[in-house]
């Protein structure tokens, strides 16, 4: 399909901690029996390294585990962590979703704001920060977490279906099955529709814990195919960046805001 693929050395983001904080579901296991218990933390840190977040509702706005078409909220307890505690379903592939409800950041240097776009892929950014004679320093940004867990129960089979979530990854083959090749193939969508020649970032890791980072690119149908290996974990990784709604009379308003989309699986080991 013509996918652009470019290998990154963990040490170019070495000692750059403000470029970018990954927000993820990251199970205890991938794969469980039925009736068994399902344990996910929600994760944000980077290089799929993070701290746990614990269950506060005022936090997200969607917490649903999905098989099939059965839809059931995450009934969790104040302060519980990890956040994800439920006992597994029938046999098939479990879909956890999670949306959060927006936060704010203040950019006090313009230079960490020039990173950001470079990492992330914003080719047009700075010109249309400068074109809307928007202030370098200090400005704000609304930011809001969009992620998805793929988990086994039993088999796995099943497959993952759009969630209607404002920015999503939709898994078009599941690793789970026997037979599965070895490439995963996901479509990312923006407000529902594919997003084209978009930069994919993905995150792999290995058993010992070591971790290596691809950016690959989406095509004009908004999907990426990616080598996977046995016995590794993976966060694919994706960031819209757009102007925020105007708020008429408040200077203090953000300029910008971002979604980020994100999806984590593993394929099983021999």
């Amino acid at each position: 399909m013509g996918f652009a693929r470019l290998s990154i050395i963990l040490a170019l983001f070495a000692g750059a901690p403000a470029l970018a904080h990954e927000f993820w579901i990251e199970p205890e296991q991938y794969q469980v029996e039925s009736g068994a218990p399902v344990i996910a933390s929600l994760k944000n840190g980077q290089k799929f390294k993070g701290v746990s977040q614990a269950y506060f509702e005022n936090r997200f706005t969607r917490f649903e585990t999905i098989r099939g078409e059965t839809v059931k909220p995450v009934d969790g307890r104040l302060g519980d962590s990890p956040a994800l505690q439920t006992i597994a379903p029938d046999e098939g592939l479990l879909v956890i979703v999670h949306e959060t409800t927006p936060s704010t950041l203040t950019y006090q240097e313009w230079e960490k704001f020039l990173a950001f776009v470079a990492h992330k892929d914003f080719r047009h950014a700075v010109e249309h920060h400068e074109a809307k004679g928007w202030p370098k320093q200090p400005f704000r940004e609304r930011y809001t977490r969009h992620v998805k867990a793929l988990i086994a129960v039993g088999s796995g089979a099943g497959k993952d279906q759009p969630q209607g979530l404002a920015t999503e990854f939709i898994a078009r083959t599941n690793p789970y099955l026997e037979g599965f090749d070895g490439t995963m193939r996901v479509e990312l969508h923006d407000q529902g529709r594919p997003r084209a020649d978009a930069q994919v970032e993905v995150f792999e890791k290995s058993a010992d814990g070591a971790v290596e980072i691809t950016l690959y690119r989406t095509d004009a149908n908004g999907l990426v195919a990616v080598p996977v290996r046995p016995g590794h974990s993976y966060l694919f990784d994706a960031v819209v960046l757009r102007e925020a709604p105007a708020a008429a009379g408040d200077d203090r308003a953000p300029l910008w805001q971002t979604l980020w989309a994100a999806l984590t699986f593993a394929v099983p080991a021999p």
